[in-house]
């Protein structure tokens, strides 16, 4: 990945302390401080069992870039990648 792409790798939220909104303001946290950091973009991978996390990417802005099955933790499973713009894309010129 290019060096002005900053990359989400793991949100964990322990069980017992889910429900009190600390995944959205840790997705939160890591949106300033990349923004404020200078990258243009966050990137991020999960898998599409994750519900709840993926609810958390969509409120943020992430949108769903790629999808691939893979086999991990013992269980057939489909890997996302999400993607989010910091900055304004320069607009495409029509030919």
């Amino acid at each position: 990945e290019a060096p002005d792409t900053a990359r989400l790798r793991l949100l964990l939220v322990e069980p017992e302390a889910r429900g009190h909104g600390l995944g959205e303001r840790m997705v939160d946290a890591v949106v300033d401080f990349a923004r404020d950091a200078g990258y243009r973009e966050v990137v991020l991978w999960t898998n599409d069992v994750l519900a709840a996390a993926r609810k958390l990417y969509v409120r943020a802005g992430f949108t769903l870039v790629a999808e691939k099955p893979h086999h991990s933790y013992g269980a057939d499973l489909v890997g996302q990648d999400w993607r989010l713009p910091l900055v304004d894309q320069p607009a495409s010129s029509a030919s």
